[in-house]
């Protein structure tokens, strides 16, 4: 009886002991999956804070790479990447796996002592010139000791490239300039110090007097011209023109300086309409023709032709019979102040902008210009206009 009675206590006391058992078991089931969610949770949060700080970087125009107290790249955007032209995974790597540069090494050097290093200025390895400002500052942790480093690159070639072609401009402005205002103040001069009193010397000093003022108001002109081209603010008055009336009016202007050189100007332009602006493709005409007539054989001809090409446009062509450019000098003749031969075109009183005016304003019409040329044989200039659609 006694036996019974314990061992149904026993039982009693093992069932109380396992129904325990399992609340304790099942609350630590349900804690550990509570921390197993705020634990996915968390992990989720973090995924999406990276995913936005990525997001965030990458739409940085400026490159930013971010390292490390050992000097191992963290962060790097894609602005970075295609700056240094870099394809693989950099994270994790040092700066001298990545990039060979002693500026930018030198540069995170100094960061430890100096904190922040602005304005670096690096000139990046390779034919193409390729410019870069770094800027770098430290990362301090919260015991201020060293936990990294932030550097910003800025892409300065275009500026590089704006800077350069400044200066060159008013290189070549001032040198244009220099020329014509000499003479006008050396024959000037001559004639204050007794020249006007000899009748025949004083004629010839005025007319070289003239022709140098008159040589700088068509560069004054050209580089009023140039400039309210490249402003872009120029508004075209776009309409019907006819090619053959137009190609007509541009040789009657410059009929008797042709007659002088013994050119003969020739129109194969068929009964074409163009849509564009008149004045500027009179402009246009006429700086080839002149340039024709200047440079072309003495005795020779200048032609002028046009045809219909494809997507919408006419092609027109101006051909003349003399010496020919060099395969040098091809790609450059419609940069500004670049003349082939730079005597003879002073000598012709070219200001050296009227092949870049062409091209400005053939670009303004949505066409192109070019050259072909066959030294000691011929050269032609081509460029491209919209065609008037309903012809």
């Amino acid at each position: 009886m006694l036996w019974s009675v314990l061992l149904t206590i026993a039982l009693v006391t093992l069932a109380l002991i396992h129904w325990k058992s399992r609340r304790l078991f099942s609350r630590a089931q349900q804690a550990s999956r509570r921390e197993i969610e705020k634990l996915k949770a968390h992990e989720q949060r973090a995924i999406q804070i990276e995913s936005q700080q990525q997001v965030l970087v990458n739409s940085m125009v400026e490159g930013l790479l971010m390292l490390d107290e050992h000097g191992r790249i963290q962060i790097a955007n894609r602005a970075f990447a295609s700056l240094f032209n870099i394809r693989e995974e950099v994270r994790g790597k040092t700066i001298l796996e990545v990039i060979r540069l002693h500026e930018l090494t030198d540069l995170i050097a100094r960061l430890p002592q100096e904190g922040q290093v602005l304005g670096t200025e690096v000139r990046l390895p390779g034919a193409e010139e390729r410019w870069i400002e770094v800027n770098g500052a430290a990362i301090s942790g919260s015991e201020r000791e060293r936990a990294g480093a932030i550097l910003v690159f800025h892409d300065l070639t275009r500026i590089k490239k704006l800077e350069r072609t400044r200066q060159e401009f008013v290189a070549n402005v001032s040198h244009e300039l220099r020329t014509p205002l000499s003479l006008i103040k050396g024959y000037a001069e001559t004639l204050l110090d007794g020249a006007k009193d000899n009748p025949e010397v004083a004629g010839r000093f005025l007319d070289t007097i003239n022709r140098n003022a008159e040589r700088l108001n068509y560069l004054i002109e050209d580089l009023l011209t140039i400039s309210e081209l490249e402003s872009g603010r120029v508004r075209l008055n776009l309409e019907p023109v006819a090619l053959p009336g137009l190609v007509e009016k541009v040789f009657g202007d410059f009929r008797s300086r042709a007659n002088t050189r013994g050119v003969t100007l020739r129109c194969e332009a068929p009964n074409l309409t163009v849509r564009a602006d008149a004045g500027r493709l009179e402009q246009v005409l006429g700086n080839l023709v002149d340039n024709a007539i200047k440079y072309g054989r003495s005795e020779g001809s200048v032609t002028v032709s046009a045809s219909a090409i494809a997507n919408g446009q006419t092609e027109v062509s101006v051909r003349d019979d003399g010496p020919g450019i060099a395969a040098a000098a091809i790609d450059r003749v419609f940069e500004r102040f670049y003349r082939v031969d730079k005597a003879r075109s002073r000598e012709q009183g070219g200001t050296g902008l009227g092949l870049a005016i062409v091209k400005h304003i053939v670009q303004s019409h949505g066409g192109k210009v070019w050259v072909k040329s066959a030294p000691g044989n011929s050269t032609t200039f081509f460029f491209t206009v919209p065609s008037l659609l309903d012809q």
